[in-house]
């Protein structure tokens, strides 16, 4: 049996990615009710709303679904404290150190996943003890490996460095995708733009039409004094690119970010001064589907050209 279907006793090996301000609880439950794994996004939520959060959608599904966890979000105490309280079964960690938190996390009976864009920290999550890895390509939307390595030359590298599940993600958006990402060694995808997109998606109208009309160069990794994120570009991109360009330190670019960047841009919708983050697979976004639609034809197309591929000549 597929590793990622058992460890997380799902229907379909494709994971929805925990993305800030567009994964709340309707996402996810639609993404698990359809046979996926749907994850909270916590890192755009206070505690108390990410517990709101956890109770609605186990109100909403009968399914296995996840909390996906940033390790620099500035309350983590409290959040473990309530994914333990919640009796969260599944935790996909990322931006920080997971052999801190990992032991303490499955004694709670957490199956934790933890995301990386690089060798070494594959290394370090396997050691933790993590049940899998999410191998994240340079593609991917939001942050990202300062390496820039892409998903294509990422995945098989990590896939022979660790004895664990890996889960691809980064420029993954149908099942032609997914299916040269299982190529490459991959046990299971995880989709973040195409869900950002969709009908559930607590995203603004307004960046979501914006990612139906972007295409092909309207992303771009930014901020890399700070944490690489790649970002829609936009006024505020621009004037970050003009700053990186002219030498800006770490705190003149702290301060052109302020705060509440990201909830000004794909919350609130504001198109010009707000961070705009999403993967370069949104200029083959065209449009906004439900998130159970969306899991379908990503399926039907990767059954279908596995078929396809399995019947040809050479």
């Amino acid at each position: 049996m597929n590793a990622i279907k058992k460890l997380f006793d799902i229907e379909f090996p494709i994971i929805q990615a925990g993305m800030v301000w567009c994964s709340g609880w309707r996402l996810a439950s639609a993404v698990s009710n359809a046979g996926g794994l749907g994850l909270i996004g916590a890192g755009s939520m206070y505690p108390d709303v990410l517990r709101e959060h956890i109770k609605k959608c186990r109100l909403a599904t009968s399914k296995p679904f996840g909390v996906n966890v940033p390790l620099l979000y500035p309350d983590i105490d409290e959040v473990f404290e309530i994914l333990a309280e919640e009796k969260v079964r599944i935790v996909f960690t990322s931006a920080g150190d997971p052999s801190k938190w990992t032991s303490s996390l499955k004694e709670n009976k957490m199956k934790v996943v933890h995301v990386i864009a690089n060798k070494k920290f594959a290394l370090k999550a396997e050691q933790s003890g993590v049940d899998a890895i999410v191998a994240e390509g340079f593609e991917a939307g939001g942050h990202n490996g300062r390496e820039e390595t892409t998903t294509l030359c990422l995945v098989p590298e990590i896939c022979e460095t660790v004895g664990i599940p890996v889960i691809a993600a980064g420029g993954i958006g149908s099942g032609k995708a997914m299916l040269a990402a299982m190529a490459l060694g991959a046990e299971g995808v995880q989709v973040g733009s195409a869900f950002a997109a969709s009908v559930e998606s607590s995203a603004h109208e307004n960046f979501k039409n914006a990612i139906l009309n972007s295409g092909e160069g309207d992303t771009k990794l930014s901020m890399k004094t700070l944490i690489p994120v790649r970002l829609m570009k936009n006024d505020f991109f621009h004037r970050v690119e003009k700053a990186e360009a002219g030498g800006a330190t770490r705190a003149e670019l702290l301060e052109l970010l302020g705060r509440g960047r990201a909830k000004k841009g794909m919350f609130e919708g504001d198109l010009s001064e707000g961070e705009l983050e999403i993967g370069q697979v949104a200029s083959g976004i065209r449009e906004i589907k439900p998130a159970a639609i969306i899991l379908q034809e990503m399926w039907q197309e990767f059954i279908a050209e596995k078929e396809r591929i399995s019947n040809l000549s050479f």
